[in-house]
């Protein structure tokens, strides 16, 4: 997966490339390069792709041929996955078509268009040569594939940035401009030549502004694009893309609960929304332990870590982590992920508001955080009442959760304070948790491997280390309460 940058430029057909010899930061500009490119782009026959600005393509000609997905990422930037051609020149590979299930919600994948394009390429180069900008002059003629195909010619071009300071791309389409070129009115070739065929966004409620509903809907929709960005990333087992995925489960489901009185009828999204958490959870806790166990092994005297302890809390963690991946790959194929990813569209297009909607931002969502702060507070004295033992622990895990929701509300509502405050807790409280939980773990690892004849000397030591990790946390908690709350 690569990060695309790049200006796209409409130009007339009697349009003369300037002269890019000379742009600051670049050494020289290569010898031109010519191509004929074929690309035949796939979609839905609703072309849902199109819809989201996603781009699916097979293209021959040129030095990049392959399989070619874009996704959307920001204005100007797509990520990229390319993958070698294939025989089938009309089937999706698999796994491209399994990075679009978000999109396509199962529905086939077929030939939409096609086009053919007279590419002449000049390359701005750095000091080594170095490639920083490619502009590509191109010459397309696009075809609607269909019963009666509809064909479509056009000139544009297009600077990409390749290495380097993206300032001299912009310095690059200054030049463009200069000599006639207009910042393209089409997001893509793809979307130039559908035009209207492809659907319109689904109507989106605009609540007042500076409205109560202004910055709830405006929260909740950032939330669905977050999860939505995240898929593809999900299924390819991508750096942090799981923890990235669940936390915008949880901070959908807890604005959903904290704002209740504002966007009505989600108890069955917000289900959804923890079976989802729960799915993505397995593989991201997994990793947590295999990563923190590494750090632990690492830092012990080698005389200390015995028999097979490192392969088990490491190689044998992974295994258990790739097949987490796979029933996570699953879930995200199915019926019910799919009715889940609809169920956030209606939501976060046109979310059942309450009067209470139309309130003043200013005067009603401070009290919203102040009354999920109390609920920390309430699960804090609760939990001062409880015994000692498991019910201290239950309770105490309540104030946790408590204190995450705070979090989100407050940061939902774009309010600091409060936000690190109940950081402040919930990360305290974590950091008990997860030595509890790595117990529970060590103690399961250590009975297999002494099923298996194993030493399980190196796991009491890592029990101890985290016994040990656990209790500074609980230790540390009164000080921070009070520092976050001003008791003492």
């Amino acid at each position: 997966m690569a990060l695309e940058i790049e200006d796209k430029f409409d130009v007339q057909e009697d349009f003369t490339l300037p002269d890019l010899g000379g742009v600051p930061g670049c050494a020289r500009v290569a010898e031109p390069l010519s191509h004929r490119l074929t690309a035949v782009y796939f979609d839905t026959p609703d072309l849902r792709l199109a819809a989201r600005g996603v781009t699916l393509r097979r293209r021959r000609g040129g030095d990049d041929e392959g399989w070619h997905l874009k996704l959307p990422k920001a204005a100007g930037a797509r990520e990229e996955i390319t993958r070698p051609l294939t025989r089938s020149a009309k089937t999706v590979p698999a796994e491209l078509a399994s990075l679009v299930l978000a999109y396509t919600r199962g529905a086939p994948l077929a030939p939409v268009a096609r086009l053919e394009t007279r590419r002449s390429i000049a390359l701005l180069l750095g000091p080594g040569d170095t490639p920083l900008v490619e502009v590509a002059d191109d010459r397309v003629k696009g075809t609607v594939l269909g019963d009666e195909p509809v064909v479509r010619r056009w000139r544009e071009v297009e600077a990409e940035i390749k290495e380097g300071d993206p300032e001299i791309l912009r310095k690059v389409g200054k030049r463009l401009r200069r000599a006639g070129a207009a910042p393209s009115a089409s997001g893509s070739k793809l979307a130039r030549v559908l035009g209207d065929r492809i659907p319109a966004p689904r109507p989106a409620t605009r609540p007042e502004p500076g409205s109560v509903g202004e910055v709830v809907v405006g929260y909740l929709r950032a939330q669905v694009a977050a999860l939505a960005a995240q898929d593809p990333r999900v299924r390819l087992a991508g750096e942090d893309a799981v923890h990235q995925a669940r936390v915008a489960c949880r901070r959908l489901r807890s604005a959903l609960k904290a704002f209740k009185r504002i966007v009505v009828e989600t108890e069955s999204v917000q289900e959804e929304l923890k079976w989802l958490g729960e799915v993505l959870g397995e593989a991201r806790d997994l990793e947590v332990m295999r990563v923190r166990f590494g750090d632990r092994l690492d830092a012990l005297d080698p005389r200390l870590v015995t028999g097979e302890a490192r392969r088990r809390l490491g190689d044998d963690l992974l295994a258990r982590e790739h097949d987490a991946y796979d029933r996570i790959r699953a879930a995200l194929g199915g019926e019910r992920y799919f009715a889940l990813l609809d169920a956030l569209d209606v939501l976060a297009a046109d979310p059942p508001l309450t009067a209470a909607a139309g309130r003043d931002a200013a005067r009603a969502l401070p009290k919203i955080v102040d009354k999920n702060w109390r609920r920390v507070v309430d699960a804090y004295d609760a939990a001062g009442r409880a015994e000692e033992g498991e019910e201290r622990e239950a309770a105490m895990h309540e104030v946790r959760k408590a204190a995450k929701r705070a979090r989100y509300t407050a940061e939902a509502v774009g309010v600091s304070g409060p936000a690190k405050r109940a950081k402040k807790v919930q990360t305290v409280l974590g950091r008990h948790q997860d030595g509890v939980v790595a117990q529970d773990t060590l103690l399961e690892e250590a009975a297999r491997a002494r099923e298996a004849g194993e030493d399980t000397f190196t796991y009491g030591v890592l029990a101890g280390v985290e016994s040990a990790e656990a209790a500074r946390a609980h230790e540390e908690f009164p000080a921070v309460w009070a520092s976050v709350t001003g008791s003492t």
